[in-house]
């Protein structure tokens, strides 16, 4: 994988251009700091991983994509890689925990993806994905692990984007901005935070908004 810098995402922003929604920016105040939030719980498939997973696959070449691709998530992920895959005819192997989301999963079957589920108790994804790529010739389409925060800093980020915004936010999709509510990342003029994800089950958004 190359370093990131400025010119490969701009690179990747015109090569998704035409395959993403261009969501908006709204502005909001944090920690006494006027920031902007990036609205890609409104992306298509409802987070932002289509983004990546879209850039990735595009970069594929002729006899990579028939052999298809392999990710591993407990959602956002899943769907961003089996949405941007059915787009691209390729085939799609996601390993996911046996307790995602119903909708999560859901979501992630009605783009086409074939689902192996594994016990996140006992088993290791990344083996399980490594063992399916190896055996389909497929190519591995990782994640990323963003900073960590607390139960209650990403219910009280998922409250403030609705209470302030009206934006409906999952737990995982709020972490940025939960991150910036509670300090833990300093919040900075015109700062821009990601609201990632808004696949939330209704039920579990109307308690941590209650």
């Amino acid at each position: 994988m190359s370093e990131i810098s400025r010119e490969n995402v701009v690179a990747a922003a015109e090569r998704i251009a035409g395959s993403i929604e261009r969501t908006p920016l709204i502005a909001s105040e944090v920690a006494g700091e006027s920031v902007w939030l990036k609205c890609e719980c409104l992306q298509t498939g409802g987070a932002f991983k289509l983004r990546g997973a879209t850039n990735r696959l595009l970069q594929l070449s002729a006899a990579e994509r028939a052999r298809g691709v392999v990710a591993f998530s407990s959602g956002n992920h899943a769907r961003g890689v089996a949405l941007a895959a059915r787009r691209l005819g390729i085939r799609a192997i996601i390993v996911m925990p046996a307790d995602a989301p119903a909708v999560k999963v859901e979501g992630t079957r009605a783009e086409g993806a074939e689902i192996v589920f594994y016990d996140r108790r006992t088993e290791s994804r990344e083996a399980i994905a490594a063992r399916l790529a190896d055996e389909s010739g497929g190519t591995v389409v990782p994640s990323f692990d963003v900073v960590s925060v607390s139960d209650a800093e990403v219910e009280a980020a998922v409250r403030f984007a609705f209470e302030q915004h009206q934006l409906v936010v999952e737990p995982g999709g709020a972490a940025a901005l939960a991150a910036v509510l509670a300090g833990t990342v300093a919040a900075e003029p015109d700062m821009v935070i990601v609201l990632s994800g808004g696949n939330v089950d209704p039920a579990l958004h109307a308690r941590m908004v209650a």
